[in-house]
């Protein structure tokens, strides 16, 4: 068994193979999942080698499809894994590539894990993309995907610092302009901040905002009922896995402001959609498995700041 510390604390850090760290790793496992095949969902070349490179058993055999618990979780297969992490991919993709076609040139990744757009998506010439995260976390897919010989498609400029720091001077620091539009993502993030911390996101987004950034993000509208509710089961799962990893430890369950009102009252033009019609707009059929249902209740939402 793995063990990946997941108690959180005021102060904790990780690495990926830890806490809220492992998680990002997961997520590039689905990521290389999804792109494998004859018929790949979406094309992240990187993912597999970064999963690889962590080191992580199970998330290796997960990304490499070696595990199907369908006797007692139908909807854990490779093909409903791929599917989700597809939807997920394409939503914050897309986003990108629509703001660099309305001539935004200056993107932000927060929290961005072992997220590879820099190194992936056709950015026009002249944009810039701020990747923000922990130290150690930067550093390594840094090196990693440097040793893979893997360049950058645009300018990365890479932040290392913690979230909860003064992350917009550290932005600042590395070149960049409050006064131009910025398009920015929070993809799997706000769940993994206390709820004042994901107000206090906000406010820093909005504050480095020209009139016409854009944001895009997913959010849980009570985050408390989808622990109550599949908290074990997703912790279950893990174990299963070979992963010592409780879930529900990682996120903080209290009351927290509904991210579309506190944006729309702070400017901002939103607009929210469903898992069920991320999925349908992708072509695939929403899972009826109950253990999905953890997933069903993720809001994507995307917003531009007006003047």
């Amino acid at each position: 068994m793995t063990s990946t510390d997941s108690k959180r604390f005021d102060g904790d850090s990780w690495d990926l193979a830890s806490s809220v760290g492992a998680t990002a790793t997961a997520v590039a496992a689905r990521r290389a999942m999804a792109s494998k095949g004859p018929n790949p969902l979406i094309d992240d070349p990187y993912a597999e080698p970064l999963v690889n490179a962590v080191g992580v058993d199970a998330f290796i055999r997960m990304m490499n499809g070696q595990v199907e618990l369908v006797e007692d979780d139908p909807a854990f297969t490779p093909q409903r894994l791929s599917e989700g992490m597809a939807v997920r991919t394409r939503y914050f993709d897309t986003f990108f590539l629509e703001a660099a076609e309305a001539g935004v040139r200056q993107a932000v990744i927060l929290a961005s894990g072992l997220d590879t757009r820099a190194y992936r998506l056709p950015w026009p010439d002249g944009s810039v993309l701020y990747e923000i995260d922990q130290p150690q976390v930067i550093e390594f897919k840094t090196r990693t995907l440097a040793d893979l010989g893997a360049a950058p498609t645009t300018d990365r400029r890479a932040v290392a610092v913690d979230l909860r720091d003064d992350w917009p001077a550290a932005l600042r620091n590395n070149g960049f302009d409050s006064t131009k539009p910025s398009a920015w993502i929070a993809e799997g993030l706000l769940g993994y901040l206390p709820p004042d911390a994901q107000d206090r996101l906000f406010d820093h987004i909005t504050a480095l905002s020209a009139a016409g950034s854009r944001l895009a993000t997913g959010y849980v509208p009570d985050m408390r009922d989808r622990v109550e509710k599949r908290g074990r089961e997703m912790s279950e799962r893990w174990r299963r896995m070979g992963l010592d990893l409780n879930w529900s430890e990682l996120v903080y369950t209290g009351q927290r402001n509904d991210v579309a009102a506190y944006l729309t009252e702070r400017g901002w033009q939103t607009t929210v959609r469903s898992t069920q019609e991320m999925y349908a707009h992708n072509g695939f059929e929403f899972p009826t498995e109950p253990t999905m249902a953890a997933f069903g209740d993720i809001k994507y939402l995307s917003a531009t700041l007006g003047a």
